[in-house]
């Protein structure tokens, strides 16, 4: 959903990270990436990390979309997304 359905524009100053497969059908066809793409460009605190892959869901362990080297990539990225905001 484009973040202009929340308001106006993404909130200046807000940091915000995108995480997805590159080819994950709900992620890429349902129009979440068309959605998330332009978040990034409106913001200079805006991320979009696409991993290699088509699963949905895959940093779920209890499910079988479940991919360890994607999840432990995102992983490292939201720590560092959440150690910077307390910096």
């Amino acid at each position: 959903m484009p973040a202009t359905e929340f308001g106006p524009a993404w909130p200046q100053g807000v940091p915000v990270q995108v995480h997805g497969m590159a080819a994950d059908p709900l992620f890429v066809d349902e129009g979440d990436l068309d959605a998330a793409r332009p978040l990034v460009a409106s913001t200079a605190r805006a991320e979009l990390f696409l991993y290699p892959g088509d699963r949905h869901c895959f940093a779920d362990r209890s499910l079988a979309s479940h991919d360890a080297g994607a999840a432990a990539l995102l992983l490292d990225q939201v720590l560092g997304f959440l150690t910077a905001l307390d910096a």
